[in-house]
Order: C-alpha cells, then structure tokens, then sequence
C-alpha cells in the first residue's frame, strides 16, 4: 500500500478568468443612458482622479492636463449608401482631452452668498443662497410641483377627527394606496400588521372612502363605480346588478344584462350612458412620480447624398477626463505605501473607466449601424417590409459574440423618421414564405392582421382567424390559426364573435 505524502505539481492549462475591468466594461454596454449617468456619478464621488469635461470645447489651451484619449465616438459616423455600404468616418481634429468629442459646452453658474442678514420675506434669495436668476430651475420646479394623491389623502384624514389610533390606521390605509386610487393592502395582513381587528379598520376604511375624489380607496372596479354612483344617489339594485356583471358589460352582452338587471332597452341605455361617466381610475388625476423620459441614444437621419446616417446623441454620452495635474500633486505628496498604492489604484481605475465608455460608444455605433443597414427597407417603405433579423446575423456582421449585442441592444433608443423604437425591436422572428421566397417578419404579418381588421365595417364581413389564415396564405405567408389568435390576443384585439357583437352595437 502506497504511503501517504505531500508533493508539488505544475500543471499547464487553459481557462477564462473574468477581471474586474473586463466585469465593468462588461456592465457599462447593458446600461441605459440614466444608468450610465447614475454610475458615472457614483464613480467621480468614488475617484478624486476623474473629473467630468465641462470646458469650452474650442479652447485654445492645448497643454490642458488630462488624460489623452481615442478619437471621439460621438463623432464617428456610418453613411449607408444606396448599395447598402458602409463607411465609418472620425473626426480629425477632436480634442485629445475630449473622450466623446466637441459636445457643447456645460454652463456653470457661480454660487452666490446670502446676506445672512436678509429677511425671511424677502423673496431675491431662493434655495440655498443663491439669486433667482441663479436657481431659476429650481424655482420653476417648485412652483409647477403636483400634489400627491397620497399628499392629498393625508390632508383630509387630517381634519376628519380621527383619534390619534384611528389616524394612525388611516394613514396605514393610505400607504397602500396605488396611483390609480385603489387599496392594494388586504385588511387581514394590516390587521395583524397593527394588532387591530379586520373590522374596526373596515369602519376607518369606509370613512377614508368618502375622502375625495370619489371612489378612491377601493378595492375593486365594482366598489369604485359603486362609491360615486352612491354618492350621486343612483345605486339602486338595477345598477348594483349591472355593476356585479363587469365582464358581460365588457362583452356587451346586453340581452343577458337586461334580463339580470330587469329592465328594457331605453333603461339599459341610460344605465350604460351612466356607467361610462364614471371615472374608473379616481387617483390618476395627481402627480405621482415624475415618469422618465426615453432619450434616443442613436439618431437615423436621411442623407443627402442617398442612404441612411447614424450618429450617436451626444448629449448621452458622459464626457470624463483623467486629471493629471492633480495626480502628480497627490503622487508627489503621497509617503506610505498605502497613499502609492491608493493613487495608483485610482489612476489605473479612472483610465480604465474612459477607455470603456469609449469603446461602450463605439460598440452601439456599430451594433446600431448595422441593424439601420439589414432594416433599411423599414426606414424606407414602413413596418411591412420589416425583415426578420436575429442577433447571431448582426453579431456575425460585425464580427462580435451574440451576448455582446444582446447587452448592446438593452435599454437602447434608435431615432428614426418614424419615430423612436428601441433596438430589440428590430430583431423579429421568421415566419415561412408559402412560395419559397424571403421569409416574413412576424412584426410586419402583425401588422397586416391589425390593419386587415382595423378595415372591418358593420356592412363587411368580420375575418375570423380562419379567414385570416387564408388571406394571409394568399399573399404567400404560411402561417397557421393559433399564431395569427396568438398574435390577434397580442394587439389586444377581441375575437371575431366579439368584434361582430361590438359592431352591430355601435
């Protein structure tokens, strides 16, 4: 038996080791255009190397200490030609400090000191000391700022002369109210939450309903439509029938309604004019939070010479530089080895950082110029000559990985002269051509389904998928029943049987 022992082995092998700046350079190109700012900002907090390029662009001091970089990516363009060609054009005189190129020039407004002996009412002073010329943004905010719907709801427990407990379970209640006005908090769960029983919150949350707008705080559609109905004094059993039905209501089914709810044609008819004055979402009305706007991060725009043009939006890309001069002041004062280590740390990280959000913008120039070159039909003719695409032909296009324009195509905008889609938008699956031919973009057959049924009239008859499938097999797509409903349910476009009944009712 072999004896048991210690021994030391080289073993040569291979292997993916992923580092750290690869798993950044990585992150940053999935990243939306507000993600990128958020962590750009995390990282000049971070960094005291970094700084973000707010000078003229056309300054004449060229001995400016930053960091030298590539040729801008901003600048670089793709031309595509009518013989769908491309060339890719930098600019030659850009700044070396510049990393994406001559963006406009951020305009800083100097603070201004308070007189600390001001009065409160003097109003020449807003904000944090500054003029109002200063903090002219800030002002404007504060006085176009919306009341919550939450704001508003507290208000009026305020002065509904709770006892301190009950204003307690009120505001408990209002928490769980969502923009459109609808408790989504169960009573149980708050119950046990604040060691109240279910019914004694149920006699708050009934007074809480009589808060305004009407209907706010409660729990259904039904309960909503009955609380202002009830308000108007027109809830009687008829209408508390009809508003029990929703789903008939939805098909228009009215032969079944009249029967539940006991009444005749004229009678339905003021009922269901009633009905729709109601407001099914009271809360909407409020300010919630402010929504974020989508910025294109890629402009198409025609070019004169013929073809297409795509430029990267400038005002997207972070404009960072490394600050030299700051770093031989460091480096000179730095004495232990923890402050050497520290600043050189700091100095690899923040030319790292530059050198990926170049090459970040580099990297959407090209995905994107691509993508414009096999969708230039589109541009050109509309959604019906949409072609299919798929990530593995872009990626082979441009001699990149399949994973690498997925991240790319994420959270990413194109502007074209058709409006603003976002990159995944172009890449549709194949549907077969009946004759052998190019395959169909399931995005164009989509939309020849919406038109053919959008052209429906109460004198023509109502295509069912069947007769989709044929009309569609005519114009050489094959394509089967269940994919034209599955594509039917997608546009949110109800059934034959349905859209015949919605016709003859008007």
């Amino acid at each position: 038996m072999a004896g048991l022992g210690q021994k030391l082995e080289i073993r040569q092998g291979q292997g993916l080791v992923i580092t750290p700046q690869l798993q950044q350079a990585i992150k940053l190109l999935q990243l939306s255009n507000m993600e990128l700012e958020a962590f750009v900002e995390g990282e000049l907090e971070r960094n005291p190397l970094l700084a973000r390029d707010d000078n003229d662009p056309d300054r004449a001091d060229t001995n400016e200490p930053v960091e030298a970089a590539d040729a801008p990516a901003d600048r670089a363009e793709m031309i595509f030609e009518e013989g769908g060609s491309a060339a890719a054009t930098d600019a030659v005189d850009a700044r070396p400090d510049d990393v994406y190129g001559d963006a406009s020039p951020g305009e800083k407004t100097s603070d201004r000191l308070a007189d600390s002996n001001q009065p409160l009412g003097d109003w020449s002073t807003v904000g944090r000391g500054g003029s109002i010329e200063a903090d002219e943004d800030l002002l404007d905010r504060v006085l176009r700022r919306e009341i919550s719907l939450a704001e508003h709801l507290q208000n009026q427990a305020a002065l509904m002369g709770f006892t301190p407990v009950e204003h307690a379970v009120a505001l408990a209640l209002i928490d769980g109210v969502d923009e459109g006005g609808y408790l989504r908090v169960e009573l149980l769960e708050l119950a046990d939450r604040l060691g109240w029983s279910v019914e004694r919150i149920e006699a708050v949350l009934v007074r809480c309903q009589s808060f305004e707008p009407t209907g706010v705080l409660a729990r259904s559609v039904t309960e909503c439509l009955a609380l202002q109905l009830k308000e108007k004094n027109r809830l009687d059993p008829a209408m508390q029938t009809l508003l029990d039905n929703l789903e008939l209501v939805a098909r228009r089914d009215f032969g079944q309604l009249r029967a539940l709810c006991g009444v005749d044609d004229e009678d339905m008819a003021e009922m269901m004019a009633e009905l729709k004055a109601l407001t099914p979402r009271p809360g909407a009305a409020f300010g919630g939070e402010p929504s974020q706007t989508v910025v294109a991060d890629v402009f198409v725009k025609p070019d004169p010479a013929g073809g297409w043009r795509v430029e990267l939006n400038a005002d997207t890309l972070p404009r960072l530089l490394v600050d030299k001069r700051y770093h031989a002041v460091v480096q000179a004062s730095a004495r232990s080895d923890e402050d050497k280590t520290f600043v050189a740390e700091c100095s690899a990280q923040a030319a790292w950082l530059v050198k990926s959000l170049d090459q970040r913008a580099k990297t959407i120039l090209k995905v994107a110029s691509e993508i414009v070159r096999q969708q230039d039909a589109f541009l050109a003719f509309g959604v019906e000559c949409l072609r299919p695409l798929n990530l593995k032909t872009v990626a082979d296009a441009i001699g990149m990985h399949e994973s690498t324009v997925s991240r790319v195509t994420s959270n990413k905008y194109l502007a074209t002269p058709r409006g603003l889609f976002e990159l995944k938008f172009f890449f549709t699956s194949a549907i077969n051509s009946t004759d052998g031919a190019a395959s169909h973009s399931a995005e164009a057959v989509r939309h020849k389904i919406k038109l053919m049924i959008e052209a429906e009239s109460a004198e023509a008859a109502v295509l069912s998928d069947d007769r989709i499938v044929e009309i569609l097999k005519e114009a050489g797509v094959d394509i089967a029943r269940r994919t034209v409903a599955k594509y039917r349910e997608a546009l949110r476009i109800p059934s034959s049987v349905e859209r015949r009944r919605l016709l003859r009712t008007g």
